[in-house]
């Protein structure tokens, strides 16, 4: 399991979250950040710091963005 960064993100990348990742595994996409699931160490620390709250546990990922676990996976080829 790793955490998912939805929805909210696109159009805004804050980047918060990639300054207190504590493994640097939150890769920049076109149109939004995406949380790389095997450099993942699951340690939460991004989720709090969004401002936009675009980022959640895979398993807690709404109904509504459920297409942002598969994305997320296709971006890195997973």
């Amino acid at each position: 399991m790793a955490y998912i960064i939805c929805e909210p993100c696109i159009g805004v990348k804050d980047a918060s979250c990639v300054e207190v990742c504590p493994v640097d595994c939150i890769y920049e996409g076109d149109d939004q950040y995406y949380i790389h699931p095997e450099e993942c160490i699951d340690c939460g620390a991004c989720e709090p710091v969004c401002p936009v709250e675009a980022i959640f546990y895979e398993e807690d990922v709404p109904e509504q963005w459920h297409d942002f676990i598969s994305k997320n996976k296709e971006f890195f080829g997973l």
